[in-house]
């Protein structure tokens, strides 16, 4: 359409301007899919399209940051794996590799006789069932800057799908959960596969952890 609309822009030029529109615009545009931009006027609708539908037909689904802060208390809570962590999502790392959905810390308390140094809990959530390996590599890339990384599934994926997954965390160390993405208010996390503990690269911990400090320090 920009082609025909306007004749004179080469089209190199405007495949290089369109590519990255979601990193140059980040507060103004997002990709919710491949080929797809959108206003961020439409990131926080309550309920999303499925494009995974094959048949054509659309359903709604909840959608995934209404399951961050969830995530978050149940990390602290029940996982007792942090003891402070935050939902974040977005575009807050600035960074192509992706920005965790829920990042946490664990600090050693006051009490405690031997003090442990702090460490870093990332998590990538989906609720997208057609997106899941997918989620697994952005689990894998917050390794880069984290101690623990949690990958949260939806219980309704297919079998297999979750089996494979499975055995994957199980060789790469990252913690798997699963959770009903049609309930919001009681998802129940289940772990599947529990996190090994791993050194990331500081340089890339503390670059990010910057971008954050106040609200997972103060």
């Amino acid at each position: 359409m920009l082609r025909e609309s306007t004749p004179s822009f080469n089209t190199g030029t405007i495949n290089s301007s369109l590519w990255s529109l979601e990193v140059i615009l980040p507060n103004e545009v997002w990709k919710p899919s491949k080929g797809l931009y959108m206003h961020c006027h439409f990131k926080d609708s309550e309920v999303i399209e499925d494009s995974g539908k094959a048949n054509g037909n659309t359903a709604s689904r909840v959608r995934e940051s209404a399951f961050y802060r969830t995530f978050a208390d149940w990390l602290k809570n029940e996982a007792e794996e942090v003891t402070h962590a935050i939902p974040l999502g977005g575009n807050v790392f600035r960074d192509r590799w992706g920005t965790p959905d829920v990042i946490g810390k664990r600090e050693s308390r006051r009490s405690d006789v031997i003090k442990a140094p702090t460490e870093i809990v990332a998590a990538e959530i989906k609720v997208d069932t057609m997106q899941l390996v997918t989620a697994f590599g952005q689990a894998c890339a917050y390794r880069l800057f984290c101690h623990r990384s949690y990958l949260v599934i939806p219980q309704q994926a297919n079998e297999d799908e979750i089996a494979r997954l499975d055995a994957l965390c199980e060789i790469s160390g990252i913690a798997l959960v699963t959770f009903d993405s049609d309930a919001p208010g009681t998802p129940a996390f289940k772990v599947l596969v529990r996190p090994r503990h791993h050194q990331p690269d500081l340089f890339y911990t503390n670059r990010y952890l910057a971008l954050i400090e106040r609200e997972l320090f103060s």
